[in-house]
């Protein structure tokens, strides 16, 4: 069989998340918690032969521990191509995550909600917070 998303964000991801959550959870669980009725088609995905459906997404992101809208944006390209991708993220947004919605709101409370354009400086001081 063929292995066409092997090399995809997606597989890889999903491989680091069983592999993360090894020390808790089997391969066969997290298939079980995501309602998937065969539990090798996690074995699928890691291994790139089949795409994620994106209907599966909040349920797998549920199984995985994961921010389903983390998954939803790097399952959307793999899932519909990345013209209808870029069609899709330009009508309706990129989605954000939990983590992103707090930081959001954290510049939002700090700007006292005024908008503020990003400067150089700001740019240069959030790259520093994650060492870039």
């Amino acid at each position: 069989m063929t292995t066409p998303f092997k090399n995809s964000e997606v597989a890889r991801f999903i491989t680091d998340r069983v592999d993360a959550l090894a020390h808790r959870k089997t391969q066969n669980e997290i298939a079980a918690e995501a309602g998937f009725q065969n539990a090798n088609f996690i074995s699928i995905l890691k291994s790139g032969k089949s795409k994620l459906p994106l209907d599966r997404v909040p349920s797998l992101a549920k199984a995985l521990e994961v921010d389903p809208a983390y998954l939803m944006r790097i399952s959307l390209e793999q899932a519909v191509g990345v013209t209808a991708a870029k069609a899709i993220t330009e009508i309706f947004g990129t989605p954000v995550t939990a983590n992103e919605k707090a930081w959001l709101d954290e510049l939002r409370d700090a700007s006292g909600n005024s908008d503020p354009r990003i400067t150089a400086r700001g740019r240069t001081t959030l790259r520093g917070i994650f060492g870039k």
